[in-house]
């Protein structure tokens, strides 16, 4: 009876301790955190719009929507992303703009809580780099294993996008 009570218990206790332990890849807030929501952001300029004097230069910042729609602009300068808050962490881009085109996105912001964090934005950052420059445009895939800070970083992309008023 004693060997089975304790076999009983022992059982318990172990099962308690795998359903309440949370594994690195869950983030702070276990399996309900999510993604902040999308579709808006904020981001700011840097630089010259057509049509302006070549000597000057316009810097302001503003809301601007998630889809990108314009009619696009020939200007140039830098324009940064808002930050996109993610289960894993902040990821925030600034993109640079020469004659209307995207001529370069650098990863202002990603997650790096913890080696596995820095292991896959070291992976994930350069094909999403190679991938927006490539697309002109938010619309870049995900990387594999990698979705939050994809999702993160077409969030801010797209604001930046927008900043720059790029179609």
């Amino acid at each position: 009876m004693r060997r089975i009570t304790i076999w009983l218990l022992s059982t318990v206790a172990a099962l308690v301790l795998l359903f309440s332990y949370k594994t690195s890849t869950m983030g702070p807030g276990g399996e309900s955190s999510a993604i902040a929501s999308g579709g808006t952001g904020t981001g700011s300029w840097s630089g010259t719009y057509p049509g302006t004097d070549p000597g000057s230069t316009d810097t302001g910042s503003g809301t601007s929507a998630g889809t990108g729609t314009g009619s696009g602009s020939t200007g140039s300068g830098t324009a940064t992303g808002s930050v996109a808050q993610t289960r894993w962490g902040p990821v925030q881009v600034r993109i640079t703009v020469s004659g209307g085109k995207i001529t370069d996105v650098v990863a202002v912001q990603v997650p790096d809580g913890n080696h596995r964090d820095q292991e896959i934005n070291d992976y994930a950052v350069p094909i999403l780099r190679q991938e927006a420059l490539a697309a002109q445009s938010a619309r870049i895939d995900t990387v594999s294993g990698a979705t939050v800070t994809s999702d993160g970083y077409q969030e801010s992309l797209q604001a930046a996008i927008d900043a720059a008023h790029l179609k």
